[in-house]
């Protein structure tokens, strides 16, 4: 079984996730299941029937929660001591056509979010990253073409 490299952040938020879906979302549908059977002939009862759809659906986020967090290692970033871009480095990088700045974290597949500057480890851009240093240049085949970046830091925080 592959393990899943994920920062703690990530692996909490995972953990929070699961929580919420066990504690109160599945009572909570389990609930407007008897509810709705209590309206009498289940096969005309439209009601009933999203609910069952809602409970397959949870039921399934729980089971992909729960494969995935069995499957976790946990990386400990803060204690990566390293100038090069790995799993869980914190990189700012310049865009070399319109001298734009941007900073990014590499992370695990399941904890990207590009709103919130988490770059998955598998996109092109975090690919072209690993391994480079501070002042290398970094080109990147993207959907718009060739992009050519400068990395100005890496830290692991």
């Amino acid at each position: 079984m592959n393990k899943i490299p994920m920062t703690e952040g990530g692996f909490q938020k995972l953990q929070l996730e699961l929580k919420k879906l066990v504690n109160e979302e599945r009572p909570n549908i389990i609930t407007a299941i008897s509810e709705a059977r209590s309206h009498g002939d289940l096969s005309e009862n439209a009601e009933y029937q999203y609910a069952k759809e809602q409970q397959s659906l949870i039921e399934g986020k729980i089971a992909d929660l729960e494969s995935i967090i069995g499957r976790v290692e946990v990386i400990d970033v803060k204690s990566i001591a390293s100038d090069e871009i790995r799993f869980g480095a914190t990189v700012e990088i310049l865009d070399d056509e319109n001298k734009s700045k941007s900073k990014y974290q590499i992370v695990g597949d399941y904890e990207s979010d590009i709103e919130n500057k988490k770059l998955s480890i598998s996109s092109p851009l975090a690919k072209g990253l690993i391994g480079k240093s501070a002042e290398d240049i970094v080109e990147i085949n993207s959907p718009k073409g060739l992009k050519t970046y400068t990395v100005i830091s890496v830290k692991y925080i």
